[in-house]
């Protein structure tokens, strides 16, 4: 029952995760390869306060605010370019961040990381279990779902739709491509602080090693997976891969198949990414107005 709670706490942050990209890639057409940077900026920056004994309601908010300052500053110059130029520049901005995080001994501890970090309490309520755990995250995924989700069928997640589809039209149309994916970029950034900040108070201990380009690649392949530019893809995306992920792990593999099973866990992740964007490139929940394009 521990595994089970254990593996929907993780899919309900992974989901959370994966929305905040899917508002950028399958929304705006943006391919942020750097996504990781926002959550690891919401992981540190509340485990940190928090470990100073700040409440966790104001280190949660620091958290997501440092995500969303992040992708502003970095929103500002990447937003201008076009295409793999834009991929590459948050690639790069992720890995800024990694080795800030590596390299800066007397706050984060650099490669040794922040060990002890306080589950939360909110209200007098301590989620220190498992199920008060999960009550949270869902909490926080379905107040995640729900926002994007407004964002999206409204006018402005038209707009971002259109700027994805012809950026051009849209901008003859009167419409500001570059603040719209501003928007865009930075509530996306938002999210993934606060997924950060979950996953954090989850783990009780994080290290630059958890905020790798794999993990930019995992949340890159749930969106793709379940379906980009739709409201459940990233949910159904997660739960498959995560459930599939972990459950690699309860295998009984041989001791001196340790060493490889990272390595080859990315291999087979990078590879699925690359199959499915070739043979499979609307994912397991297709988006409705292309499902009508591909009839015709």
């Amino acid at each position: 029952m521990d595994l089970l709670l254990h593996l929907t706490i993780v899919t309900a942050i992974y989901a959370i995760f994966a929305i905040s990209l899917n508002l950028e890639v399958g929304y705006t057409g943006l391919f942020n390869f750097g996504h990781v940077a926002f959550f690891a900026l919401g992981a540190y920056t509340s485990a940190l306060l928090s470990l100073g004994g700040l409440s966790f309601p104001l280190a949660m908010s620091a958290g997501i605010a440092a995500a969303g300052l992040g992708g502003l500053i970095i929103g500002i110059p990447a937003l201008k370019l076009q295409g793999d130029y834009f991929g590459i520049a948050t690639l790069g901005f992720a890995e800024i961040v990694r080795m800030i995080l590596q390299n800066q001994q007397e706050w984060t501890k650099g490669p040794m990381g922040l060990p002890g970090i306080p589950r939360p309490e909110l209200f007098s309520w301590q989620f220190d279990t498992l199920p008060a755990y999960l009550a949270l995250v869902l909490g926080a995924a379905a107040i995640t779902f729900l926002v994007i989700g407004f964002l999206t069928l409204s006018p402005f997640g038209r707009v971002l739709k259109a700027i994805r589809d012809d950026e051009t039209a849209a901008a003859i149309l009167g419409k500001n491509p570059f603040a719209y994916k501003m928007k865009s970029f930075v509530i996306g950034s938002l999210f993934a602080g606060l997924a950060g900040v979950l996953w954090a108070h989850f783990i009780t201990f994080i290290s630059p090693g958890d905020f790798t380009l794999t993990e930019t690649i995992v949340v890159l392949l749930i969106v793709v997976l379940g379906g980009k530019g739709t409201l459940w893809g990233p949910v159904v995306g997660a739960a498959v891969l995560i459930f599939f992920q972990e459950s690699i792990r309860l295998l009984r593999l041989p001791p001196e198949w340790s060493g490889i099973l990272g390595p080859l866990q990315q291999m087979v992740f990078g590879l699925l990414l690359v199959i499915l964007m070739i043979f499979r490139p609307e994912g397991l929940i297709r988006e409705k107005g292309k499902e009508t394009f591909a009839r015709d």
